[in-house]
């Protein structure tokens, strides 16, 4: 075998190998987002009381966090970017995207694109004062309304 023709195999191997392993990586994520959008069920988050007006909570079993605004309605949103799926963390008051820097406010608003949509929210509702989350039920939002917040049922005195 002559010297050139070892060459020209050696870079086709390297290319064959370089394409595949990309196949591989783009597999892996794709079947990655499968999984974390797979969610489906009812999570107890807790009891209406335990979650103070103005605060967000993780809601790890749930993938996603729990809003409950200043009037104390409720709002549970996924943790997903709505750009490429990247978790996105709560931190100073917002949501950020850390992969490519969007931003969105409480109630999933997007602030700082290249996010196109706001959060996804997940259906709230409020049993016998213990708030759940259907993790199944997810409501995809063009845009962000007062309505999103589900307000427990007023108590008796």
């Amino acid at each position: 075998m002559k010297r050139r023709d070892f060459l020209v195999t050696i870079w086709q191997g390297i290319g064959v190998l370089a394409t595949g392993g990309m196949g591989f990586i783009g597999l892996r994520y794709l079947a990655s987002q499968n999984r974390e959008s797979a969610t489906g069920g009812i999570v107890t988050a807790g009891l209406v009381e335990n979650f103070a007006p103005g605060t967000v909570t993780p809601i790890p079993e749930g993938k996603c966090y729990l809003v409950r605004n200043t009037t104390g309605g409720f709002l549970a949103l996924h943790r997903q970017c709505t750009h490429l799926s990247c978790i996105v963390i709560w931190e100073e008051r917002q949501f950020r995207c850390p992969c490519h820097g969007s931003a969105f406010t409480t109630d999933g608003k997007v602030i700082s694109p290249p996010a196109p949509h706001p959060l996804t929210a997940l259906e709230v509702q409020i049993e016998n004062g213990q708030v759940r989350i259907d993790t199944g039920k997810q409501i995809k939002r063009t845009k962000t309304t007062a309505e999103d917040f589900i307000y427990p049922p007023e108590q008796s005195v």
